[in-house]
């Protein structure tokens, strides 16, 4: 089925957890209810193997089962964007794998390498592109220390149709749109906390790991933004701010481990999170996840 890619970057893409069974092992079958729910709600675009999924504690073989089985689940409801990373072969082949499922776009993670170029990285998103076959790309920044050329040479790439942007400046967000094609879709990827400022600038759309837990809240955030409704949008976001303050406990290492202990809450046990994430959060954040839930009518 063809989507209309542009309008679903422009949208929310909601980062699906990675679950887990008692064993450890990935669970994939668990994430039925949770996908269900998001595109119930008005999620635009479900992610596989993003940031909130634990790309980086996932083999490559676990993240291609996890493309397969979340492509199988969405079931042709929307798009599936799908996460590519790694040395370049394994994300060549988990690029491969994911357009044979029938992923509609994947998301390149800005490699981790320590010796990480510019150049290096054009030639890594092209190698990417080919082994898909072509698929659009949307690429996924974290670090803008590789300055406004060097965006703007991996914008001009054949098939990068939008950009990830998880850095928070939007001064530098705001040189970028304007050096690179106007074709180019720009999506805030600092979740709803970082989306009003960035939508200012024009970024439009926004990652989520919300939409695991609460995506009708995602979504009503979302349409307030696209109302121009900025008063509303920050209220919706102040309300949820507790939860994206647990998440942030620990250097970050709690982005995950709030997101599964608010799903056990609910009843939708997902496992716990694999190390160097922290397992389980301590009793006065879970405490406070716990109010949050509560109050919000969550559990």
């Amino acid at each position: 089925m063809a989507f209309d890619l542009d309008k679903a970057l422009a949208g929310i893409s909601g980062i699906l957890v990675t679950p887990y069974d008692a064993a450890g092992e990935i669970a994939p079958h668990r994430l039925g209810p949770i996908i269900d729910r998001a595109l119930g709600a008005g999620v635009h675009m479900p992610v596989v193997n993003g940031n909130t999924g634990e790309f980086y504690a996932l083999t490559t073989d676990e993240a291609c089962t996890m493309v397969r089985a979340v492509v199988d689940m969405v079931g042709g409801r929307a798009p599936v964007l799908a996460g590519i990373g790694r040395g370049v072969r394994d994300a060549c082949r988990l690029a491969e794998v994911s357009a044979e499922a029938g992923a509609s776009a994947l998301m390149i993670h800005q490699p981790p390498d320590p010796f990480v170029s510019p150049r290096g990285t054009c030639d890594y998103i092209k190698a990417v592109s080919e082994a898909s076959g072509g698929l659009p790309m949307m690429l996924y920044l974290r670090n803008d220390a590789i300055g406004t050329k060097a965006i703007a040479e991996l914008c001009a790439i054949e098939n990068v149709k939008g950009v990830k942007w998880a850095t928070p400046n939007p001064l530098r967000l705001a040189e970028a749109m304007a050096a690179c094609d106007p074709s180019i879709t720009w999506v805030c990827g600092l979740a709803e906390v970082w989306a009003p400022p960035l939508y200012a600038v024009g970024a439009r759309g926004f990652t989520s790991g919300l939409i695991n837990v609460w995506p009708e809240r995602s979504v009503a955030i979302h349409a307030a933004l696209g109302a121009g409704d900025f008063g509303t949008a920050n209220r919706l976001i102040g309300e949820m701010r507790v939860f994206e303050e647990v998440r942030a406990e620990e250097m970050n290492g709690t982005n995950v481990t709030g997101v599964k202990a608010a799903l056990i809450e609910q009843g939708i046990d997902c496992g716990p999170t694999r190390p160097p994430s922290a397992w389980p959060l301590p009793e006065a954040q879970l405490g406070k996840l716990r109010g949050f839930m509560t109050v919000n009518g969550l559990v």
